[in-house]
């Protein structure tokens, strides 16, 4: 055993309950000479999913666990936050893992200081994105604690063979060798990753019992739409058919009504920060909706060129978001940015959702930018058509010079 080892008496474990972090435990203690091991749960809004971990964790042999409700300071400071910059990672991914690891992660740190722990342990593998997001944030916070993954270091090589260590030592799991996608879900979104979704060949089995767990298919959606508005306040949404609600209910309202109207599924194979192509599933059905709308209230309050440029400093955004970069000061500088953008973001959406999808259907704010008088193609006093003339020559006036010289090239 390395030196560096023996120096590790106390560990700060992120844990889930899940396969891997159930097995970490017993794995810390045999490899770091029965370290203590103190188990970290965050509740970011998996429900159920937080269910008897208490007990889990000190049976397979934490010394203690901390269950910490993070679920108003996820949603206020990095979902809307990602909301009102529009960011979207490769077009469809609305970050709903991504967002949440700086959260979990700035929270463990804290944890680790005031126990005085040597050493922080996740179960990301070597492979995944969520192993830079999470090391990223501890850097951040704690640029000299030590760092422990597991899956980096051990011998154990596939989800198959974690399952055999779990029933070698006891570790009761709630999964199977049949069942065993990977998932990962919070308040804002569920994802799927594994097994026959690993070939992108392979259709998504949606109406498979026990495979969607925030809705259905838009098959199995209603045959009647459902209307809902959402009202915003400088670019964050407060009510939701004109009541308003706290940012987690909010969420869970939306998830609810999108879920049942088969709102915000994606099948998608995505760029992985550290190289190689993965596909997932996600379902986001609140999110989704959300997204639609403040895209809808945008369009109506913010002016041209501001909007355009919002939308590329959203593909940095998003980025910055899926690479774990959140505690930077470019992030910290494009958020910034955006909530001067966000300033007259305020109104109400009213969406029509059905079997999937969502239908614009009616848009005000106080601070619209629209001005019928002057888009109208009926008769107005506002506007001279005739300015136009000018306003193309001198607009067309270097395409006109270019192609001067070329014809005069030519002869």
């Amino acid at each position: 055993m390395s030196s560096d080892k023996n120096k590790i008496k106390k560990v700060v474990l992120a844990y889930s309950g899940g396969l891997d972090t159930s097995i970490i435990i017993p794995w810390l203690k045999e490899n770091y000479d029965n370290c203590e091991v103190i188990a970290v749960s965050a509740d970011v809004g998996q429900g159920s999913e937080l269910e008897g971990l208490e007990e889990k964790a000190l049976k397979t042999g934490a010394s203690k666990l901390y269950i910490e409700d993070l679920k108003k300071e996820f949603v206020e400071e990095y979902i809307f936050p990602t909301l009102k910059a529009g960011a979207v990672y490769e077009g469809e991914y609305l970050l709903g893992t991504s967002f949440a690891r700086p959260v979990i992660a700035k929270r463990i740190v804290e944890i680790a200081k005031k126990e005085g722990a040597d050493a922080i342990c996740h179960g990301c593998t070597g492979k995944g994105n969520d192993q830079v997001r999470f090391e990223l944030t501890i850097k951040a916070f704690a640029p000299d604690m030590k760092i422990i993954a597991p899956w980096r270091i051990w011998n154990i090589k596939s989800r198959d063979e974690e399952i055999e260590y779990a029933e070698a030592h006891n570790i009761p799991l709630k999964i199977s060798r049949e069942t065993n996608y990977s998932k990962d879900k919070n308040l804002w979104h569920l994802s799927h990753e594994g097994m026959d979704l690993e070939d992108p060949a392979n259709e998504p089995q949606y109406n498979k019992p026990g495979f969607l767990e925030m809705g259905v298919s838009p098959e199995q959606a209603p045959d009647k739409p459902v209307y809902v508005t959402i009202s915003f306040e400088k670019g964050v949404p407060v009510a939701l058919d004109g009541k308003k609600y706290g940012p987690v209910e909010l969420i869970e309202k939306l998830n609810k009504i999108g879920g049942e109207n088969g709102i915000g599924i994606a099948d998608i194979v995505e760029n992985r920060l550290v190289g190689m192509k993965s596909r997932g599933v996600y379902e986001t059905p609140g999110g989704t909706i959300l997204y639609k709308a403040h895209r809808i209230l945008e369009s109506l309050t913010l002016d041209r060129d501001t909007q355009h440029y919002k939308e590329l400093i959203a593909h940095k955004f998003a980025e910055l978001v899926y690479y774990g970069q959140w505690f930077t000061p470019l992030r910290e500088a494009l958020s910034a940015f955006v909530d001067k953008t966000q300033e007259t973001v305020t109104g109400d959406v009213k969406l029509k959702l059905y079997k999937g999808n969502i239908i614009n259907a009616g848009v005000t704010s106080p601070y619209s930018l629209y001005s019928e008088e002057i888009a109208t193609f009926n008769k107005d006093e506002v506007y001279n058509q005739h300015d136009a003339e000018g306003f193309i020559n001198l607009f067309g006036l270097p395409i006109k010079v270019r192609a001067a010289m070329l014809n005069k090239r030519k002869k």
